[in-house]
C-alpha cells in the first residue's frame, strides 16, 4: 500500500474532523470505524516490514520548508514499528470498549483521542527532527483537554501541571535540535536524522546537546526527579485517558532517548552512560519503594510506572544488543501491562466506589465480589513483577542480561526493584482480592462480559507474547544491532556476535 505511513497519521486526523461534523449519536460508530481501520493498517504494515533491514523502510520525503530544513520525512524501522502498532492497538481498545466513563461531550472525546493518536504516530514516524518536535507538541493539546474536561476533582491542577512539565520538555527538545542543526556547518540547517548521524562535532558540544535532549525526554518519560506530574495526572485522569497516556504517550520520552540520544551521540553517550545507569537504578528503587507506601491503588500503579520506565533507561545506558532489544520490548510490555492494570483499577472503582486499600477486601469472593476482575488483576500484578511466561519477564531479563556486564551495581539495584515490585503487588492483591467481605455492604454490581472484554484482550496478549516472545522481539533485532554498531567500543563484529546471543535467548524457534 503506497504512503501507508502518511495514512497512519492523516486517517485519524481526517477521521476526527469528520466525526466532529457527524450527529452526536453516530460519533461512537464513526470513531470505532476509524480506529478499526487504523488497526487493520497496522497489520498490513507488519506484513510489509522486513525485519532483516535495520534502516528506515517505506520512506516518504516531500519538500516543505527547505530554507528552514523542515521537510515532511517519514520512515519506520525496528525501533519505531512496535510503538506504532502499540499506539494503534491501544487507541482501538480505548475508543471501542473503554469509554463508559465518558458520559458528556463524548463526540469531543473521540475527536481528541484520534488527534492524540495522530500526533503520537507522527512523532514516532518522523525522520526530520523538526517534524518530530511538531508532532511531539501537537499531541499535547488534545491530551491536556482530555484531562481537563473529563478528569477527577483536581483535574484542572493535574492538567495544568502536565501541560507545564511537558511544554518544558518540548522546549528543551526543540532547543537541542535547533542547536544541532545550526552547528552542522551547512548553508541550510540540517534536521534530517540520517544526515545528523554523520555529523562530526567536538565532544564537549556533543555532551551539552545530549544533556539538553536527555533532560527534555526525561521529563516526558518521566524519570526521577522530573516525575512529579505523573502521579497527579494519572490519578485524576479517566481510565481511557490514563491507558493512552501511560501506555503509549509517555513512551515518546524513552523512544526519544533511544532514537536521538543514543542514535545521534554515541561517543558522548558512552561517557555519560555510567551516570545514566546509576540514575536508572535509583529510579527503579524510588518508584518501587514509593509505590509500597501508597494507600490508593491507582496511585500505587502510577508510582510503579516510574520504576518500570527506569528499566528502559538502564537498557539505553548499557547500549548492548541484548539491553536495547529488551528496552524496546519493555516499552511494549509496560504499555500493555499498565493499560491492563489501570483498566482493572477503573472497573473496581466503578463497581465498589473506592480505591482505598484500607477499605477494599474480599473482591475475589465468587458470589458477591468481582472474581473475574480480581483474577485478571492478579495476573496483571504477576506480569508487572516479571513472572516467567508473561511478557514482562523476557523484556526485563534481556535488560538485566545485557546491562550487568557493563553496569553491575545499577543492574543489581534494578533486580532488587523487581523484587520490591512483587512486594507492593502482594500488598495490593492481598488487601484488595482476599479477606472477608462485609456482609452488610458488599453487594457489588456484576461486571458484564463487555466490560471484561478489554482486560481479557490485554491479558491474552500479555500471555501470548510471554510464551512466544519472538512475535515481539523479531522486529527490533536488526535496528538494535545497528545502534550498537555505532558505539565507539562496539565494532560490528561484536554486534554480530551479540546477534547470536539474541537468537539463542529468544529466537530459538527461528534457528531450528
Amino acid at each position: 500500500m503506497p504512503n501507508i505511513l502518511s495514512t497512519l497519521i492523516w486517517l485519524p486526523t481526517i477521521g476526527a474532523l469528520a466525526i466532529a461534523l457527524l450527529p452526536k449519536n453516530q460519533s461512537k460508530t464513526g470513531a470505532a470505524i476509524v480506529a478499526s481501520a487504523i488497526l487493520v493498517l497496522n497489520f498490513l504494515l507488519l506484513r510489509q516490514f522486513d525485519s532483516t533491514i535495520p534502516d528506515f523502510q517505506l520512506v516518504e520525503n516531500l519538500p516543505w520548508l527547505d530554507n528552514l530544513g523542515l521537510n515532511y520525512s517519514l520512515g519506520i524501522d525496528g525501533l519505531s514499528l512496535p510503538l506504532v502498532v502499540l499506539n494503534g492497538f491501544l487507541t482501538w481498545l480505548v475508543v471501542c470498549f473503554c469509554d463508559r466513563q465518558i458520559k458528556d461531550r463524548s463526540q469531543l472525546f473521540y475527536v481528541l483521542m484520534l488527534l492524540i493518536h495522530a500526533g503520537v504516530s507522527g512523532a514516532i514516524l518522523s525522520t526530520n527532527t523538526l517534524l518530530f518536535v511538531l508532532f511531539y507538541e501537537l499531541e499535547l493539546i488534545p491530551l491536556y483537554l482530555v484531562i481537563a474536561v473529563w478528569g477527577g476533582s483536581q483535574r484542572s491542577y493535574a492538567a495544568t501541571k502536565f501541560l507545564i512539565f511537558t511544554a518544558i520538555s518540548g522546549i528543551l527538545v526543540l532547543v537541542g535540535f535547533l542547536a544541532l542543526g545550526w552547528l552542522s556547518a551547512s548553508p541550510t540547517p540540517i534536521f534530517d536524522y540520517s544526515a545528523l548521524q554523520s555529523l562530526s562535532l567536538p565532544l564537549n558540544i556533543q555532551i551539552v546537546l545530549l544533556l539538553v535532549l536527555l533532560l527534555g525526554f526525561g521529563i516526558k518519560a518521566p524519570f526521577v526527579p522530573f516525575h512529579t506530574w505523573l502521579p497527579d495526572t494519572y490519578v485524576e485522569s479517566t481510565t481511557p485517558t490514563v491507558m493512552i497516556l501511560g501506555g503509549i504517550v509517555a513512551k515518546l520520552g524513552t523512544y526519544g532517548i533511544f532514537r536521538f540520544c543514543v542514535g545521534l551521540f554515541p561517543e558522548a553517550w558512552t561517557l555519560i552512560a555510567p551516570w545514566v545507569a546509576l540514575w536508572a537504578g535509583l529510579g527503579v528503587l524510588y518508584g518501587a519503594m514509593t509505590a509500597i507506601a501508597q494507600k490508593d491503588i491507582k496511585r500505587m500503579v502510577a508510582y510503579s510506572s516510574i520504576g518500570h520506565m527506569s528499566y528502559i533507561l538502564l537498557a539505553a545506558a548499557a547500549a548492548t544488543p541484548l539491553s536495547l532489544a529488551g528496552g524496546i520490548g519493555q516499552m511494549v510490555s509496560h504499555g500493555l501491562v499498565l493499560a491492563l492494570l489501570f483498566y482493572l483499577v477503573g472497573v473496581i472503582e466503578e463497581k465498589v466506589g473506592t480505591r482505598d486499600l484500607d477499605v477494599l477486601n474480599g473482591l475475589l469472593n465468587p458470589l458477591r465480589g468481582l472474581p473475574t476482575t480480581s483474577a485478571l488483576l492478579i495476573l496483571g500484578g504477576m506480569a508487572s513483577a516479571g513472572i516467567p511466561g508473561l511478557v514482562g519477564f523476557i523484556a526485563e531479563f534481556l535488560i538485566f542480561q545485557g546491562s550487568y556486564s557493563k553496569f553491575p551495581i545499577p543492574t543489581i539495584f534494578s533486580i532488587i526493584g523487581t523484587g520490591l515490585t512483587a512486594v507492593y503487588f502482594v500488598i495490593l492483591l492481598n488487601r484488595t482480592c482476599f479477606g472477608k467481605l462485609d456482609n452488610a455492604t458488599a453487594y457489588y454490581p456484576k461486571v458484564s462480559g463487555l466490560e471484561q472484554l478489554p482486560a481479557v484482550i490485554l491479558t491474552g496478549l500479555i500471555i501470548f507474547l510471554g510464551v512466544q516472545p519472538v512475535w515481539l522481539f523479531r522486529w527490533s533485532e536488526a535496528s538494535a544491532l545497528q545502534l550498537v554498531a555505532r558505539m565507539p567500543e562496539a565494532p560490528i563484529l561484536v554486534a554480530e556476535k551479540a546477534s547470536t546471543q539474541i537468537d539463542n535467548l529468544i529466537f530459538s524457534e527461528k534457528t531450528k
